[in-house]
């Protein structure tokens, strides 16, 4: 088979357009996002209301153990409640005490119950609704692509694309999207609060934020593009373990484990040193924050202090509640570290989303495509080129005509070209040049599930889902009654092994099939092709991994599921090739011979050269066995 063409970098979007997109995705969602910020200014309103009820509180402690001054009037006035409204002073001083305790008690009780309600509305909109929505659209993307895409990434970084850039993206919604406007609404209402109560304090307090938003601003750069190094990694080591997993049965039989292992060490300790160093650097960015935000509580207490002292501002309504404000700011401001972090890592996982979802998909169905539920099966190959971006060409100029049901062979060396050949069959790729014509019609007209629901596909190694035995054999039919699967598995050869099964068709299969036989495998995989009815069958060296008994039972089953049916099949047996009706041999993505068995046994090329070969081996071995024979008697 060709060489796979190299991962491309796709053109990279900037920070702006990957923010206006992910405003984009959150607006889809925008009834839940301005019900969860609702939920937010309530608890805002509450926490403010609770923080002004103990500063009341304070003060009329202070009003009622200040004595009195020489003339008998208040040396603290009483404070008032909220808009303006006054205490109960006819009360008991301890009952208008549990009157402000049972109201902060009452604010406090609301908020644990609007805290659960945001939780669970954060949690409905970005897992039930973004991440669930987002996945599947990714998911159903990733069905569209052609193998191009699939060619130039590999299988790790998609899973990664898949589960963790996803969450990611979710991410940006619930920690930086929403967060963000409830910072900025928290952070207007406390200014003004602030303002409202001392301006000079407010400002001289808040001096340092501007330079918070610089170290931010440059904090941001800075780690962006160890957060882009740090899913490389990721995707690295998820490509090992999958990796790992599948060539499992290789490993263990040469008995590499210990390099195995070491392999995978070594990409999961470059993804922990990457993650370490993002660690330091958050590390210290996060305390300095922190202490910036503590110089405010500095100023607070030595220029606050002094406003009291001098008679300026209230202790409980003034500086208590200042205080308690300055707090809630710079706890806002302090998740601005966060906020940072989170949308560098958003953006990242973002860009690999919409790297999916931008991909071009470059075989679909044409807006007026010709809908042929049935075809017949006549293949024409036109002037046919194909490669990969312009690469070194795959195919040359292929000119092929394969009548209905016939059956056509193929020869070549690995790398000549074979598989690719069939692949622009059923339109797993285009050609770049040229035209593949089925019954007539260039196959790029015809409506594309048409096209693939009359095209039976056998790999060289077939892939069965860990499903039962009938839903692997329905798996292109899922409505086929019982009695067309049994059909099926017959032509196939395999309904005799399947009712040998602890539970016959619904015996369920183990990952891939691997408690299956290869020649068991094959045969499964035929039953499938078979019960489309295709018009077309393409098989792709279905013989290859298997031994000479198997198959010659496989054969068998070959021959009734091609009988009728127009049939591509790649071979390098003589078995196989003599049961075509003619032969091409392809030679770097040029056709170089066609013919039958004899016609081509006659003239000198690869062809003859390849059938002396295995015919020579055959002549060995049988000379082996004759002696052997004479040998024992």
């Amino acid at each position: 088979m060709a060489e796979p063409p190299p991962t491309t970098a796709a053109a990279v979007p900037s920070n702006g357009e990957l923010i206006r997109r992910l405003l984009g995705l959150a607006w889809r969602y925008r009834l839940s996002c301005v019900g969860v910020i609702l939920i937010q200014l309530v608890l805002l309103t509450m926490g403010i209301l609770g923080l002004s009820f103990t500063g009341v509180g304070i003060d009329y402690i202070r009003h009622i153990v200040t004595p009195a001054n020489a003339d008998g009037t208040p040396a603290v006035t009483a404070p008032q409640l909220t808009f303006g409204v006054g205490l109960p002073l006819q009360w008991e001083p301890m009952h208008v005490l549990l009157l402000l305790a049972g109201i902060i008690l009452g604010l406090a009780l609301m908020r644990a119950v609007l805290n659960y309600a945001y939780a669970v509305a954060v949690n409905v909109l970005v897992h039930k609704k973004l991440v669930l929505d987002l996945r599947s659209e990714v998911y159903d993307k990733l069905q569209r692509l052609s193998f191009r895409f699939f060619d130039a990434n590999t299988t790790g970084s998609i899973i990664t694309r898949v589960t963790s850039d996803v969450g990611a993206v979710r991410m940006f919604v619930d920690q930086v999207l929403i967060q963000t406007v409830i910072m900025v609404i928290s952070l207007s209402v406390y200014l003004i609060y602030m303002l409202s109560l001392s301006p000079g304090l407010t400002l001289a307090c808040l001096a340092t934020t501007p330079i918070l938003w610089i170290i931010s601003m440059l904090f941001s750069r800075k780690i962006q593009p160890e957060y882009a190094k740090n899913r490389s990694l990721v995707d690295k080591m998820v490509q090992t373990f999958a990796e790992s997993i599948q060539g499992i049965a290789v490993t263990k039989g040469f008995g590499r484990e210990d390099e195995d292992r070491a392999k995978f060490d070594a990409a999961n300790n470059a993804v922990l040193d990457q993650q370490h160093s993002i660690f330091n650097q958050v590390s210290l960015f996060t305390p300095t924050v922190g202490l910036l935000t503590r110089i405010n509580m500095m100023v607070l207490l030595g220029y606050g202090g002094w406003l009291v002292i001098n008679g300026q501002l209230a202790l409980g309504t003034g500086l208590v509640v200042f205080a308690g404000l300055l707090e809630q700011f710079s706890g806002q401001v302090n998740n601005v570290a966060n906020l940072v972090n989170t949308v560098q890592q958003s953006m990242i996982g973002a860009r690999r989303v919409f790297e999916i979802l931008d991909s071009p998909v470059e075989v679909e169905s044409a807006p007026n495509a010709l809908r042929r539920p049935k075809l017949e099966g006549a293949v024409r190959f036109e002037n046919v080129s194909f490669d990969y971006s312009g690469l070194t060409p795959v195919l040359k100029n292929i000119n092929l005509e394969v009548k209905p049901g016939q059956c056509v062979a193929i020869l070549g060396a690995t790398g000549a070209g074979k598989s690719v050949l069939m692949s622009l069959i059923p339109r797993f790729y285009d050609p770049v040049r040229g035209s593949v014509m089925i019954d007539g019609i260039d196959a790029r007209r015809l409506h594309l599930d048409d096209l693939r629901h009359n095209i039976g596909l056998v790999f060289q190694e077939s892939f069965l889902f860990s499903n039962t035995i009938a839903a692997n054999i329905a798996f292109g039919h899922p409505e086929a009654t019982m009695d067309q699967v049994e059909k099926a598995a017959k032509i196939a050869a395999a309904h005799d092994f399947i009712m040998q099964m602890p539970k016959g068709y619904e015996t369920i299969l183990g990952e891939s099939g691997n408690t299956l036989s290869g020649g068991q495998r094959q045969r499964l995989a035929i039953a499938r092709a078979v019960l489309l009815e295709p018009a077309i069958l393409l098989l792709d060296d279905p013989t290859a991994a298997i031994d000479s008994e198997t198959e010659h039972e496989i054969f068998e089953a070959l021959d009734r599921a091609i009988a009728g049916r127009t049939t591509f099949i790649v071979a390098h047996r003589l078995s196989t090739l003599r049961r075509a009706d003619f032969v091409i041999v392809m030679e770097e993505g040029e056709i170089t011979q066609r013919g039958t068995h004899e016609e081509l046994m006659q003239v000198p090329g690869p062809y003859r050269r390849v059938a002396k070969l295995q015919l020579l081996d055959g002549s060995e071995l049988q000379g082996k066995q004759h002696n052997d024979a004479e040998d024992a008697s």
